[in-house]
Formats: C-alpha cells, sequence, structure tokens
C-alpha cells in the first residue's frame, strides 16, 4: 500500500512540474544593435539643431574607399538616412538652407568630400536618393584625426553665439562644415523695439553685454549697462562687465575706474565669487597699461 502511495505521489509531482516547464515563458531575448541609434540636440544662437542618426562601428574593416566606396552616395550613417533639423534658416560653408527637417547625404572623396541637403523622404539608406530633391550640395575639404573614431559621430561644436563647427568623424576622417546662423539680424530689432517701449522690465544688462559681444552700438550698450547698474547699485559683476565695455569703447580712464570699482565692492561683497571677480577685473586693468 505504501509502495502505491508514494508511486502516485510520484507521479502527480513530476506531471505538476512538467505543467510548470510547458507553462513557462520563453526568456526574452534582446541583442544589442549593430549601429545604435543616436540624437544631436543642440541650440545654436537662437537656431535649435537636431541630428538623427545611426552609429555603425569600424570592427576592423576599411571604412573610406572601402565598406563605404569613394564616389558613391553615403546615407552618412547607417540605418535610415540621417536626418538633420534646423529651427531657422542657416548657411553651411555659406550656403542658404531654409528652416526646415533635411536627410544628410555624402559623397567620399580623398581630398574633396561632397556634402548633400536633401528633401526628407524618410527614406531607408540612400537606394532612393535622387539628386532632383537636392537642397544644397556643399564641397568640404576632409582632415585626417590622430586617433581611430571607432563609430560614426555627429557633433556640433566650437559654439558662438551665431556659429558653430559641424563635424562628421569616423575611422581617421573629420569632415567639417562651418554652420552660421544670423542671431545679431534676428534679435537686434526686438531689442530695439523692446527697449523704446513703455515695458516695466528691460533686460539692460544683458542688451547691454549682447551689444557688446557683436561690437554694435556701444553708447547705447553703456547706457544700459548704467541702468542696470543703477537698478542694482553696488553689484561688482556689472561694474566689470561695464569696465569691459567701456574698454572696447576705448574710454581707458572710464574703464581702470570701473575695474578698480568692482574690485572695492567685490572685496566688500566677499563670498566665493569675489577672488574670480577679483581676479578678472586685475586681467582688465592689466591689458589697459
Amino acid at each position: 500500500m505504501n509502495r502505491l502511495i508514494a508511486a502516485f505521489l510520484a507521479v502527480s509531482f513530476s506531471s505538476v512540474a512538467g505543467l510548470h516547464a510547458q507553462s513557462a515563458p520563453p526568456p526574452k531575448l534582446e541583442f544589442p544593435a549593430a549601429s545604435p541609434a543616436a540624437t544631436v540636440k543642440q541650440r545654436v544662437g537662437l537656431t535649435e539643431v537636431e541630428i538623427n542618426y545611426s552609429q555603425p562601428s569600424v570592427k576592423g574593416r576599411k571604412i573610406f574607399g572601402g565598406l563605404e566606396p569613394y564616389g558613391k552616395v553615403w546615407r552618412t550613417g547607417a540605418n535610415s538616412a540621417t536626418k538633420i533639423t534646423f529651427s531657422t534658416a542657416v548657411k553651411l560653408n555659406e550656403t542658404e538652407i531654409p528652416a526646415g527637417s533635411y536627410e544628410l547625404f555624402t559623397i567620399p572623396d580623398p581630398k574633396e568630400w561632397t556634402v548633400i541637403i536633401h528633401k526628407a523622404m524618410s527614406q531607408w539608406g540612400a537606394y532612393k536618393y535622387d539628386e532632383k530633391n537636392d537642397v544644397a550640395r556643399i564641397k568640404v575639404k576632409p582632415t585626417k584625426l590622430p586617433q581611430l573614431v571607432e563609430s560614426l559621430s555627429i557633433a556640433l561644436t566650437n559654439l558662438r553665439d551665431d556659429s558653430a563647427l559641424l563635424c562628421i568623424d569616423w575611422e581617421n576622417t573629420r569632415v567639417p562644415v562651418n554652420l552660421t546662423v544670423d542671431t545679431v539680424g534676428a534679435l537686434v530689432p526686438k531689442i530695439e523695439a523692446l527697449m523704446a517701449s513703455d515695458a516695466e522690465k528691460k533686460p539692460y544688462a544683458s542688451a547691454a553685454m549682447f551689444y557688446a559681444d557683436h561690437n554694435l552700438d556701444l553708447k547705447k550698450a553703456i547706457a544700459w549697462m548704467d541702468a542696470a547698474i543703477a537698478a542694482t547699485p553696488n553689484n561688482f559683476y556689472l561694474v566689470y562687465h561695464k569696465a569691459d565695455i567701456l574698454a572696447k569703447a576705448g574710454d581707458k580712464a572710464g574703464a581702470l575706474a570701473a575695474a578698480k570699482q568692482s574690485i572695492e565692492l567685490a572685496d566688500k561683497e566677499g563670498g566665493v565669487v569675489k577672488d574670480e571677480y577679483v581676479r578678472l577685473n586685475e586681467a582688465l586693468i592689466a591689458k589697459l597699461k
């Protein structure tokens, strides 16, 4: 009897285990992408630039003149054609590009690449590329990089208010494209209109520094900085910037006086920022002597 019970229990446990094994879901597998998707979002001046591309890797292969033949249109990445979007009009190596979304193709060459801005077609690769849909073709001289770039990199560097450098880097090659935007032309009319209005709050300090940075009307910049200082007296930060603007305007005596005043105010204020502004003012004074 005991043997029968034991046998019954063994069969029962085996059946239950079998049911569990049958009902257990298969493991979920996720593999790394051969060419991971990448997104670059960068503000250049007042312009938003976004680049969406896939990053293939060298993996020991010869890339340009090998995997990517010279003289052939390349999607400038992997998978779908690389997409680039500008929120305002820009210039690429002085070629005007209207605001909008485009596909970014290139034609590699040992001495001179062709960078192509193409109407957005949402295409895979460059298989349906049609030159008639080109918005612009830009000639760019490539440079040789000292170190291997394993994965394709597209980035915006050397950022200024009105420019950046668009770099396409892979293997030992860099393709640099100058990107410029008309920040001054877009912003100055708005500054002038606001300053001439009856607005209660006006960006005196920011407007003054923008005009000084871009060598615009320095008399206005000085007047606006004076207004900013009047609103927040004893502000050593603003007094330093007034000294800098006066120096750019050629008023050496006024710049020296303002720089010394900024040091005195920073000494009184103390705190962690004091040393930085003492150093900045001393450097300005040394440059004026």
